[in-house]
C-alpha cells in the first residue's frame, strides 16, 4: 500500500489530512465530496479518531481509485491494453515464422505467473497478532458513512472464501457490518460465489472459514469486484495483469490463504445455522438498503503489519470511486462479452445509471431482431444479468461513451416497435423491483429507425399550463432533446394517486410529446445527471412503463401500497449538514455550493 501512496503522491493525486477527523461520518463525508470533484484525489487521514470513545487509530486511506489517472497507475497498464491481450488469447493467430512461434511459446510460458503462489511461514500481514479474547474489531478505524446506517461497515474488505472441498477459492468484495468486538456481518448476496460456498457448508452442517484482508496491493480490491465466470479465482486476474503471481500465506486460525502484504487480516468462521439482522446501509445505488438477515462471522484473530494503513471506500449517490473501477472493468471485460455476443462493437455503463441499471451498447447488426437477441444474451451472462435497462444501436451510431450524441441518435430512431419489456434477475440492492432479486427489464432497440413522425414543440411554460389544466398536481414541466424526433418531457408531480390513473387524460395532448417521465417533488428538473440516476433507480419496467399508441409514459415516482408496492420505499443517501459545516470550518472540505447542488449532496 505504501508503494502506491508514494506513487499517487508523485503524480499529485494524493491529499494528506493531518487534522483529527472522526471515523463517525466525517471521514466518509469528506471522501464522498472529494471524489465528485473533476480533479479528485485520494485522501490519507493520518489522525483518525472516534470522538465518542476518545480512541485514535491507524491512518485511513480513501478514494485510491478516485480518478482515471490513479486507476491506470494502480493497474500499471491501460485497461484497453489488458483487453487487447485477452482478445489475442481468445483468438490466437497462427505464428508464421520460427521467431513468432518462439515469441508465442515464451508468452505462454510467462502465463505461469497467473497462478497464485503459496509461501511458507508468516507474511507481513501477520507481524502483529491478536487472537481469542484479544480480538477487538473496535480497534480498527471502521467508518460509519451515513447518518441512518445501522453502524460502522468495512467497505473495502477483500473477503476470501473457499468451497467445502477446498478445490475452489473466491475473492469477493462485500460490505461487513461491525456488530461487536468479535462479530462481523457478511453481506454476500444470493447470486455471489461466497453465498454459493455458504450453502455448501450449510448443507454439510459445518462452519465456514472466512478471512477478510484490508489493504496491500490495491489491485486486489479491483480483482475482487471483477465479474469473472463462476469458479475462477479472482487473483488469477491479478497475476495476469501484474505478470507476477499473487503471493499468499495461510491464515493463523483457519485454512484460508490471504495476500502476504495485506495491511490487516480478520479471520474467523461463519456458523451456517445462524443469521442476524444487517443494515440499514446507504449503498452504491444512492439509497439505503433494508434491514435483512445475513450470516455472521465469529472473529478468531486480527493481524496486521507493524505500521498498517486502513483502506476504505464510500458508496452513495454518483459519481464515486466505483466510477473509475467500473470504467476499468468495462474496458477489460469487453472481449469476454464478445465471446457471447460476437457482433458487439463496444458498450458503456454510465456511472449515474449505477452501472447495472443502464447499459449502452453498439452492435454490428446482421439481421432483423438481432439487437433483441443480444439483449437476451446480455441478461443471461453472469453479473450482466443484473442489468435493468439496455439500449442498443447499430454500427453507424456514435460511440456509447459519447452520451450526448448517442442520446440524439437513439431519440431520432426511437419508437414503440423497438421496445422490449421482459423480466429476470436483478441486483439484490435494487429497490424498485416488487420482489427482491427479481423484476422487470427494459430493452430499447435503436439499431433501426422505429420513429413514428415528429411532435409539435411548445415552450416549457406553455406545455406546463396545458398539463396544469388537466391535472393540478403537475408542479413543473421541462423538456429535453427537443431537437430530436422524440423529445423527453419530464413532469414533476405531486403524487396523490397512482400515476397510471392520470395517463388517459394526458393523451389529449399527445401531439406534443412521445416520451413522458413522471418524477416526484424531490427532483430538480434542471439537473439531468441526477434525473438519470433517480429514474433508472426508481422504475421497474414491468410495472412502471405504459405504452399508449405511440406514446411511452414512465412512472419514476416513489411507489407505495396504492401502486402494488409493499416492500417499503427507501430513503436516499444525503450528507448530514452539520458534519459538512464542521469539515468546512476546519478547512478539510471546501465550501463548493455549485458542486453540492449539482450532485445533491444534501438531497
Amino acid at each position: 500500500m505504501q508503494k502506491y501512496i508514494d506513487l499517487l503522491k508523485q503524480h499529485d493525486l494524493l491529499k494528506i489530512i493531518d487534522k483529527p477527523v472522526d471515523i463517525d461520518l466525517e471521514i466518509a463525508h469528506a471522501s464522498y465530496i472529494e471524489v465528485k470533484k473533476p480533479d479528485s484525489k485520494a485522501l490519507l487521514f493520518t489522525n483518525p479518531v472516534c470522538k465518542k470513545s476518545g480512541r485514535k487509530f491507524a491512518p485511513v486511506l480513501t478514494n485510491i481509485f478516485g480518478s482515471f489517472e490513479a486507476t491506470k497507475l494502480i493497474m500499471g497498464v491501460d485497461p484497453d491494453e489488458v483487453a487487447k491481450e485477452i482478445s489475442n488469447l481468445l483468438k490466437p493467430k497462427k505464428p508464421k515464422s520460427f521467431a513468432q512461434k518462439l515469441n508465442f511459446m515464451n508468452y505462454l510460458f510467462g502465463l505461469r505467473n497467473v497462478f497464485t503462489k503459496r509461501i511458507k511461514g508468516e507474511g507481513e500481514c501477520q507481524q502483529v497478532k491478536f487472537k481469542g479474547d484479544e480480538v477487538d474489531l473496535f480497534s480498527l478505524p471502521v467508518l460509519k458513512t451515513w447518518e441512518l446506517d445501522g453502524g460502522a461497515f468495512i467497505t473495502m474488505g477483500q473477503v476470501y472464501t473457499q468451497s467445502l472441498d477446498g478445490e475452489l477459492a473466491n475473492l469477493g468484495m462485500y460490505r461487513l457490518q461491525i456488530y461487536d468486538k468479535n462479530r462481523l456481518g457478511m453481506h454476500w448476496q444470493i447470486h455471489k460465489d461466497g453465498a454459493n460456498f455458504f450453502n455448501e457448508y450449510k448443507r454439510a452442517g459445518k462452519k465456514m472459514p472466512v478471512s477478510v484482508a484490508i489493504g496491500g496491493d490495491p489491485l486486489y480490491i479491483w480483482c475482487g469486484q471483477a465479474p469473472l465466470p463462476k469458479g475462477i479465482f479472482e487473483l488469477l486476474l491479478y497475476g495476469f495483469i501484474r505478470k507476477s503471481p499473487a503471493k499468499l500465506v495461510k491464515s493463523l486460525t483457519n485454512e484460508i490463504y490471504i495476500p502476504h502484504d495485506a495491511d490487516f487480516v480478520i479471520e474467523g468462521f461463519v456458523d451456517t445455522s445462524k443469521t442476524e439482522l444487517e443494515g440499514p446501509f446507504g449503498d452504491h445505488t444512492g439509497f439505503y438498503t433494508p434491514i435483512e438477515p445475513f450470516p455472521v462471522m465469529d472473529v478468531t484473530a486480527i493481524t496486521h503489519k507493524r505500521e498498517p494503513i486502513f483502506h476504505a471506500t464510500v458508496v452513495g449517490k454518483p459519481p464515486l470511486e466505483d466510477k473509475y473501477m467500473g470504467w476499468a472493468t468495462g474496458r477489460i471485460f469487453l472481449p469476454l462479452l464478445q465471446t457471447t455476443v460476437p457482433e458487439l462493437i463496444d458498450y458503456d455503463m454510465p456511472e449515474n445509471g449505477v452501472f447495472h441499471n443502464l447499459i449502452l451498447a453498439k452492435l454490428e447488426t446482421l439481421y432483423p431482431g438481432h439487437a433483441k437477441q443480444a439483449m437476451h444474451a446480455f441478461w443471461g451472462v453472469g453479473q450482466m444479468s443484473f442489468v435493468k435497462h439496455a439500449v442498443f444501436v447499430d454500427e453507424s451510431a456514435p460511440n456509447p461513451s459519447e452520451y450526448d450524441k448517442f442520446t440524439d441518435y437513439v431519440l431520432n430512431r426511437f419508437g414503440v416497435k423497438g421496445i422490449l419489456i421482459t423480466e429476470g434477475v436483478c441486483d439484490q440492492l435494487d429497490h424498485a423491483s416488487p420482489n427482491s432479486c427479481y423484476g422487470g427489464k427494459l430493452g430499447i432497440d435503436a439499431t433501426a429507425d422505429f420513429s413514428e413522425g415528429e411532435v409539435e414543440i411548445l415552450a416549457d411554460d406553455t406545455l406546463f399550463e396545458k398539463f396544469k389544466e388537466i391535472d393540478e398536481d403537475v408542479l413543473e414541466v421541462k423538456q429535453f432533446k427537443t431537437d430530436t424526433k422524440s423529445p423527453i418531457c419530464v413532469i414533476k408531480y405531486d403524487k396523490k394517486r397512482p400515476v397510471k390513473e392520470t395517463l388517459d387524460k394526458f393523451m389529449q395532448l399527445k401531439e406534443y410529446f412521445k416520451i413522458v417521465v413522471f418524477v416526484g417533488a424531490e427532483n430538480y428538473l434542471e439537473n439531468p445527471y441526477m434525473l438519470v440516476w433517480r429514474v433508472t433507480n426508481n422504475i421497474d419496467a414491468m410495472r412502471d412503463i405504459y405504452i399508449k399508441q405511440s406514446v411511452v409514459f414512465v412512472d419514476a415516482t416513489q411507489k407505495g401500497i396504492e401502486d402494488g408496492y409493499e416492500r417499503g420505499w427507501p430513503k436516499q443517501t444525503d450528507c448530514t449538514p452539520e458534519v459538512v459545516r464542521s469539515l468546512i470550518e476546519r478547512g478539510i472540505v471546501e465550501n463548493d455550493e455549485k458542486l453540492f447542488k449539482k450532485f445533491e449532496i444534501f438531497g
